[in-house]
């Protein structure tokens, strides 16, 4: 941790000085889990730890699956019931990757809304959060790719819609969406594309976690205060946090096992549970589903995506101004990608000096409901395009971006933060630390 005034790995053996001079891999190890940080992580912190276990996890499973399988439009469906009828321990490896996504998912969700609330994203940590935001990006794009090759119903329209998306961008819209699909259609050339890239991305991902951890070892972990660890001197820094090893390591090796005790009970009693029905039957361009949605962790952003119909006023208003090039299908796929640009501008949206939401009364209720507001997104997602459902969707899209760029700015000028602990030791000392009784 940069500047943070703490012990480094000194080789002692004349092995160990021989290869330390040479490849200091054994220091940076050393360095990386006797990090210090701050005492006062709290549960939230463990998402981390779970999400690279799930990268992990996802990358040697895709392996093993991608050896069986065949980027084929004639043969992928059958070749994933070969997997799960004819491949030792087949069926348990595709359940696992599959459920393994959601996993992926939900931590990344809670480890995101997590730094939200507690002002990860601020100074000095700006791109730590940027680049946490490219890795979530790729992992859309390597779920969705994922979600097709199984060559289902809903793989085979969902690839049509989503696709689609980037036709509608005007002038150039239709040439990205050929290349895209290698031709005027969801066809073979789709599959291999998708088959590829899907394959190749999760490397990606690792290589941008790596930056990723590296950012924020240079800055230092956040902390429920906000508060940074002293830096003035050794003895200061160590009243503030402790070692990575062994204690965060076993709370996070604590916390892991009880989420995968959860998730092998998903696995193993209802491992089709977040599947569509509709995916189980093979791929037909000729009958189109009554009711096409992507994976659960899409259905928010997919709901703002449906959300800006033709009849609603801001759309009729750009329209209008741009003098009929950004229409109802345009502005949709620009909200859709506008929802995740503005948490990015997260660090430049908020200018709130005090970063830990703990303290900061109004800032609470608006975030809280942001996160009801996610939730009720992704439900209304999955629901049909009529009825009251479309109102819904509206106003959840409407008040994502009307708290990232309206309520977050405002905030930081008129709302007053609460006191905060001076240092992290005072936190730490707050919630965990002996009372002293006076003698009688």
């Amino acid at each position: 941790m940069s500047g943070i005034p703490h012990d480094h790995y000194e080789p002692k053996t004349g092995i160990e000085k021989w290869v330390h001079s040479r490849l200091p891999i054994v220091g940076l190890i050393y360095d990386t889990i006797m990090i210090p940080t701050p005492k006062n992580l709290n549960w939230w912190w463990i998402w981390g730890i779970v999400l690279a276990f799930c990268l992990v996890l996802q990358i040697i499973t895709g392996i093993v699956l991608a050896m069986h399988y065949t980027p084929h439009v004639d043969l992928a469906f059958a070749s994933v019931e070969h997997i799960m009828r004819d491949v030792n321990g087949g069926y348990m490896l595709r359940y696992i990757h599959a459920n393994g996504a959601s996993l992926f998912f939900f931590a990344v969700y809670i480890h995101i809304f997590r730094g939200l609330y507690y002002g990860s994203y601020k100074a000095p940590r700006e791109i730590t959060w940027i680049v946490g935001m490219i890795i979530y990006l790729c992992m859309m794009g390597t779920a969705f790719m994922g979600y097709v090759l199984p060559w289902g119903q809903m793989s085979f329209w969902g690839a049509t819609v989503i696709t689609g998306l980037f036709g509608a961008i005007p002038g150039i819209g239709p040439s990205i969406q050929a290349w895209l699909l290698g031709g005027p259609a969801v066809d073979n050339a789709t599959l291999n594309r998708f088959f590829s890239l899907h394959y190749l991305l999760p490397f990606v991902i690792a290589a941008l976690v790596i930056v990723h951890i590296w950012a924020f070892h240079t800055t230092g972990n956040n902390n429920p205060t906000g508060v940074d660890v002293r830096k003035t001197s050794k003895a200061e820094a160590e009243k503030d946090t402790l070692p990575f090893w062994p204690y965060f390591v076993i709370k996070d090796l604590f916390a892991l096992a009880v989420i995968l005790m959860i998730f092998a009970a998903v696995v193993g009693f209802m491992p089709n549970f977040l599947g569509h029905p509709d995916n189980y039957t093979e791929a037909n361009p000729l009958v189109t589903p009554v009711h096409i949605v992507p994976e659960w962790y899409f259905l928010p952003f997919y709901a703002i995506l449906r959300a800006f119909t033709s009849d609603v006023w801001a759309v009729m208003f750009v329209h209008w101004i741009t003098f009929g090039i950004v229409d109802a299908k345009f502005f949709g796929v620009l909200a859709m990608f506008g929802a995740i640009i503005v948490m990015a501008l997260a660090p430049w949206l908020d200018t709130s000096k005090m970063r830990s939401g703990s303290y900061r009364p109004m800032f609470k209720w608006w975030f809280w409901l942001l996160a009801i507001d996610f939730v009720v997104l992704m439900w209304v997602g999955a629901m049909p395009t009529d009825g009251i459902y479309p109102y819904i969707s509206l106003i959840g899209a409407t008040y994502w971006f009307v708290y990232f760029l309206i309520i977050l700015p405002l905030l930081g000028l008129i709302e007053k933060p609460t006191a905060m602990p001076a240092t992290i030791e005072d936190d730490f000392n707050h919630h965990y630390g002996i009372k002293q009784t006076p003698a009688e």
